[in-house]
């Protein structure tokens, strides 16, 4: 492998470089964006439990909000639940607003780095076409590796920046489906405090 890199040129470093980078946003998204992290189990029934009971006091409120993103939107809506429906709702809206940017952390930069590479490669793909003209000029063509290198260099970049532009792409993808498919699940959560603190649902 670092063979390969050697004969792509100095034009592979970047593209290395970035495949660092993606693999490190990859693996850091995959752990961050687990449910568990981002909507704990049962976490709407303990808020009800402290509401039964009397205890939601600025020290849950606290944990409630440094739990999680679902607990940090639950606890914009407890803080303001003896104001009107409308005010908790708009509470937790900004509190949502706030939150999903941070579930969304890193993916542009994850989605550039899917756009950028291939194009990093193609870079090194002309400049390894340029170089082999060139050879042919000055020596012309009965030197098979001036040749042979020249296409090497082309190849092994356009491979190089393909090999991290798919990934890169495909995991982008997944993970703003991942995101928006968290959003809905935390807004049906919110929805449910709303309708318990407005006494329209039971506890179940």
């Amino acid at each position: 492998m670092f063979e390969m890199i050697m004969a792509g040129g100095w034009f592979m470093w970047p593209i290395l470089l970035c495949s660092v980078a993606s693999l490190a946003i990859i693996g850091e998204r995959l752990w961050s964006l687990q449910r568990k992290n981002i909507l704990p189990a049962a976490l709407l029934t303990q808020v009800q439990r402290w509401l039964e009971q009397n205890q939601l006091d600025t020290t849950h409120l606290t944990a409630l909000r440094n739990s999680s993103p679902l607990g940090k939107i639950l606890a914009a809506g407890l803080i303001n639940r003896n104001h009107p429906r409308e005010i908790i709702l708009e509470a937790i809206e900004y509190a949502g607003r706030h939150t999903i940017p941070e579930l969304n952390r890193y993916l542009r930069t994850l989605g550039s780095i899917a756009a950028i590479a291939p194009f990093l490669g193609l870079f090194g793909t002309v400049v390894g076409m340029i170089e082999m003209f060139s050879g042919i000029g000055e020596h012309g063509v009965g030197d098979p590796g001036i040749i042979a290198h020249g296409i090497a260099v082309a190849l092994i970049n356009t491979a190089g920046g393909l090999a991290v532009a798919i990934p890169s792409l495909l995991f982008y993808r997944y993970f703003r489906g991942r995101v928006y498919d968290l959003a809905i699940e935390m807004e049906e959560e919110a929805m449910l405090l709303v309708e318990i603190l407005q006494g329209r649902r039971e506890r179940g």
